[in-house]
C-alpha cells in the first residue's frame, strides 16, 4: 500500500502556482480547507480561477483570497452569503460565473470520472444557460455542461490514514468527495492522521489512490464562521407562521421535503416525529431534525443549506452534494418549499435575482423547480411599494418555468389547476377584495363554500 506524503499547510500552498484552477471544498465554511487556504492567502500567487460552492465568508476561505486580489475569477452556486464577493464581481474587479448548485456539483463529478459532459434540463431558458448548447431529450430542453477539473483541489476531511484514504464527517462531504477525483493535484486537509488499515475500509468515502498530499491541521470553532453556532435568525410573526402552517398542511406521511431559506424554515418547527416527514437538504443530508437545544454548531453538529446547524434524526444519511441533487433531479423529492420573488399567471417563478441588487447566487434553487415532484411557494404578496408580486408575467430573472404547484401569500392560496392560477382560499386577516385588489395576475376563483 501506498503512502501519501505529510506536508505542512504552508507547503501545500507553495504547490499552486500563478493561473491555477482551484478546487475549493467546502459548503460555506462546513467541511473548508481554511488553513491550507488561509496559507495560499499569505503568498504572493495571483491569477487564480477559484471554483467553490461560495467563496467562504468575509475575509475567511476564499474570501480572503478575494480580498488580496488573488482571483482573476470565481465560478460558483452561491456568491450571496460573502457581501465582498457579490461587490467584487458587480464592480468588475473580478470575473465570475455562476452555475446552478447541482449542476456545479455534478460537472465536477463528470470531471472527475473523466466525461466531457452532460445534458441537465436545470437551468433551460434561463439567464444562466444564455450562450449554451442546448437540446431536447425526453420531451425536455436540456443544457449541456462541460465537466469540470481543476490544476489543484484543496479538500478538507475529518480522517486519514497513511494511504490517503479520507472519512468525512456529517455534511462535510458536501462537495470535497467529488473534488478529491478532479485534479491534477489533491491536497486533503484533515483532523487526524492515523496508520494505514485502521479505518475500517467500510468507512472510506474517498480512496487513497485519488489523494497525493495530506495535510493534518485541527479544525477550531473559529475556522467555522456563522456556523460555529446556531444564532438563528428566523423572523417568526402571525402572518409568516400562517403561511408556515397552510404549506405544512399539504405535506403528507413520508414525504421527502426540501425547505428553502426564509418563510420555508419556520415549517421544520412544526414538524413532530410523528408526522413521518423526511428532511433533505442539498448540501448532504437526508433526515434533518430540529436545532441543537445546547446551541452547539458545526463542530459538534450537522449543518442545513442555510448554514444553520441542526441535529440527526434516527435513520438518517449523509452524502455527498453529487448525490444529493441526484435526489432532486431524479425525482425523489416529494415536495419543495421555497420562497419567492414573483410568481406569474403561466405558473413561472422568479426567486434568484434582482437586477442591481446585492444578489448573486442561485444555489439549489432551479434544481428544486424542475426536479421536485411538488412545489410550493410562499411569498409576501406584495413589495415594500404595495406592487404585486402575484404577477401577470414575471418580469425579475426566470427561476424555472411551469413550475408552481401552490402558491401561498399572507393574503391567500393559489394552486395551478389546468394550467390556471386558481384562488382556492383566504387566509386569516384578508379578504376577498384585498386579494383581488392586491392581485396583478388574472385568477380563477374556487374558493369552497
Amino acid at each position: 500500500m501506498k503512502t501519501v506524503p505529510i506536508i505542512s499547510a504552508e507547503k501545500a500552498a507553495s504547490l499552486v502556482k500563478d493561473g491555477d484552477i482551484i478546487l475549493g471544498g467546502g459548503f460555506g465554511m462546513t467541511g473548508n480547507p481554511v488553513n491550507i487556504i488561509h496559507e495560499l492567502a499569505k503568498t504572493k500567487t495571483k491569477d487564480l480561477t477559484f471554483i467553490a460552492n461560495n467563496v467562504g465568508e468575509p475575509n475567511m476561505g476564499g474570501g480572503r483570497l478575494l480580498n488580496n486580489g488573488q482571483l482573476k475569477k470565481m465560478i460558483g452556486s452561491f456568491f450571496t452569503s460573502n457581501r465582498e464577493a457579490v461587490l467584487a464581481a458587480q464592480e468588475g474587479r473580478v470575473e465570475y460565473e455562476l452555475l446552478p448548485q447541482g449542476t456545479l456539483a455534478e460537472a465536477i463529478r463528470a470531471g472527475g470520472a473523466g466525461i466531457g459532459g452532460f445534458y441537465t434540463p436545470t437551468s433551460a431558458g434561463t439567464l444562466i444557460a444564455e450562450g449554451r448548447e442546448t437540446k431536447m431529450l425526453n420531451g425536455k430542453e436540456q443544457v449541456f455542461i462541460e465537466g469540470i477539473r481543476g490544476n489543484v483541489a484543496i479538500i478538507r476531511a475529518w480522517k486519514a490514514d497513511t494511504a490517503g484514504n479520507l472519512q468525512y464527517r456529517m455534511t462535510e462531504q458536501n462537495f470535497n468527495r467529488a473534488m478529491a477525483t478532479a485534479a491534477d493535484i489533491v491536497i486533503a486537509e484533515v483532523q487526524e492522521i492515523v496508520p494505514n488499515g485502521e479505518i475500517d475500509p467500510n468507512e472510506i468515502h474517498t480512496p487513497g489512490c485519488f489523494v497525493d498530499y495530506l495535510v493534518e491541521r485541527k479544525l477550531t470553532e473559529e475556522d467555522l464562521g456563522s456556523s460555529a453556532s446556531v444564532g438563528s435568525s428566523k423572523v417568526i410573526d402571525e402572518k409568516r407562521m400562517n403561511m408556515a402552517k397552510r404549506a405544512f398542511a399539504e405535506l403528507e406521511k413520508g414525504d421527502v421535503v426540501n425547505l428553502g431559506i426564509g418563510i420555508p424554515t419556520l415549517v421544520a418547527d412544526l414538524i413532530k416525529p410523528e408526522d413521518g416527514i423526511i428532511l433533505h437538504t442539498e448540501n448532504g443530508m437526508l433526515g434533518v431534525g430540529p436545532e441543537p437545544k445546547d446551541g452547539g454548531g458545526a463542530m459538534y453538529y450537522p449543518v442545513n443549506a442555510g448554514k444553520v446547524p441542526v441535529t440527526a434524526l434516527p435513520g438518517s444519511s449523509y452524502f455527498d452534494s453529487a448525490d444529493s441533487f441526484a435526489m432532486i433531479r431524479g425525482g425523489h423529492i416529494d415536495v419543495a418549499i421555497m420562497g419567492g420573488l414573483e410568481v406569474d399567471a403561466q405558473g413561472n417563478l422568479a426567486n434568484w435575482s434582482v437586477p442591481g441588487k446585492p444578489l448573486l447566487g442561485v444555489g439549489g434553487a432551479m434544481d428544486l423547480a424542475s426536479g421536485a415532484k411538488k412545489l410550493i411557494i410562499t411569498l409576501r404578496h406584495t413589495d415594500r411599494d404595495g406592487g404585486s408580486k402575484v404577477v401577470e408575467n414575471c418580469t425579475l430573472p426566470i427561476t424555472d418555468f411551469n413550475c408552481v404547484d401552490m402558491l401561498i401569500t399572507e393574503l391567500a392560496v393559489f394552486k395551478f389547476i389546468d394550467g390556471q392560477l386558481t384562488l382556492i382560499e383566504i387566509l386569516p386577516g384578508s379578504t376577498l377584495e384585498e386579494v383581488r385588489e392586491k392581485t396583478e395576475a388574472k385568477f380563477v376563483e374556487q374558493l369552497s363554500k
